[in-house]
């Protein structure tokens, strides 16, 4: 794999660690800023309806520029926005920091992926996509319980202070590892946005929302289901968060491993999976040995679905994958948003910091359903790649292989 792909997963890792480290402090966030849990929940959802926003917008502007540059670029807009939340002195204005650094998380993870998969042979597209989503994932388990760590015994604002230095460090990596290639010629916004015509495209990225939202369900309130159902203690809560990470790297590694080889009934798998394990989640919640083995699985069966996901989206978008695939990692915060607010309104209306695990069994289930639709669209042929191609030309039909 070359050498560039390290330099992504660095700034991945940074990404990874501001979007999940929030999860881990965010009692110590709502006490100091004299807010409910559901409030501070807010800095999840917020987060995430940037990236969703954030995504299309900063890739359009990156269209007049090199995929170096922009990813640069994209990386101190994350500096600044982690800054912002580590001295903020009103929850208001840590929330804006949070939506500033949300910014650069689609479109860095949209064009990195486009990056990536054109630095290795097609053959080896979802190896390497999973290789820069590995930073995401090693920020689970290093990233984020150092950062709960240190929130918990020396201050929330010194883990977004650090946070701030780890993306200085992915912006020194770009810079030095990612070759300087020109933006490609003759790309325009309107062809990248043909691409989102593809109802192949617009399933994915719906099981994306669903699947993915699931996971955030959970795992937004873990700190105190964990902590108030489960009975762990405070400090317990960073050991947690490495087993769940331990689960996500487990299952990144092996949905980039397999996608390349039966990317639906990988999807078929995880995304069942899933579904079960977080209803049983309601359970095993109340027991802590119980709850511990839950985690990792929560973690690979919902990170299996990142690299097949984000394959399916650059297949079926072939020739404009750079709006598609940014527009695909904001779908991944959509899921994360909604399921954050719908965790917080379940919470809020007295069902017990467990109810979340309902919601996102729910939503992983529908995703499953969306992948069996999407298949069977496929099988049929009633799924043009593209219901109106850029030129008015027929499109190109599904590779069957994706089948």
């Amino acid at each position: 794999m070359p050498l560039a792909l390290l330099a992504l997963a660095i700034g991945a890792f940074g990404i990874g660690t501001t979007e999940f480290v929030i999860m881990g402090v965010l009692p110590e966030v709502a006490e100091d800023f004299r807010v409910t849990i559901p409030t501070a929940g807010l800095l999840v959802t917020g987060y995430a309806l940037g990236v969703m926003f954030g995504a299309p917008l900063m890739t359009a502007l990156g269209t007049r520029v090199s995929r170096k540059r922009m990813l640069m670029l994209l990386m101190g807009l994350f500096v600044v926005g982690n800054l912002l939340s580590a001295v903020a002195p009103v929850f208001a204005l840590m929330l804006t920091g949070r939506v500033v650094a949300s910014l650069a998380h689609g479109a860095f993870f949209g064009i990195g992926a486009v990056v990536a998969a054109e630095l290795v042979a097609p053959r080896k597209k979802a190896a390497a996509l999973s290789m820069m989503f590995s930073g995401l994932t090693v920020a689970n388990v290093v990233g984020v319980p150092l950062g709960t760590f240190v929130g918990q015994s020396a201050g929330w604002r010194i883990t977004f202070a650090l946070v701030a230095a780890l993306g200085v460090l992915g912006l020194l990596g770009v810079a030095r590892l990612v070759p300087d290639v020109p933006r490609p010629e003759g790309v325009r916004l309107r062809h990248e946005l043909s691409a989102l015509k593809n109802v192949q495209v617009l399933l994915a990225m719906g099981m994306t929302v669903l699947g993915f939202g699931g996971v955030f369900a959970a795992v937004t309130y873990i700190a105190p289901m964990m902590t108030r159902v489960a009975g762990f203690s405070d400090g317990s809560v960073t050991w947690l968060l490495v087993l769940l990470g331990l689960g996500m790297v487990a299952g990144n590694y092996l949905g980039g491993r397999y996608a390349d080889r039966a990317l639906m009934p990988l999807l078929y798998t995880s995304l069942g999976g899933l579904a079960l394990v977080l209803a049983l989640f309601t359970v095993t919640a109340h027991y802590k040995v119980l709850a511990a083995a839950t985690l990792p699985l929560i973690g690979a069966l919902g990170f299996a679905t990142v690299p097949p996901l984000q394959k399916r989206v650059l297949d079926h978008a072939h020739g404009a994958p750079t709006l598609a695939s940014a527009v695909n990692i904001g779908a991944f915060n959509l899921g994360n948003a909604l399921s954050a607010w719908l965790g917080g309104l379940v919470i809020a209306a007295g069902l017990g910091y467990t109810a979340p695990n309902w919601v996102g069994a729910l939503l992983a289930a529908s995703a499953l359903l969306l992948a069996v639709l999407s298949a069977a669209l496929e099988r049929r042929g009633t799924a043009s790649p593209r219901l109106v191609a850029a030129g008015g030309a027929p499109a190109e039909r599904p590779m069957a292989a994706h089948r």
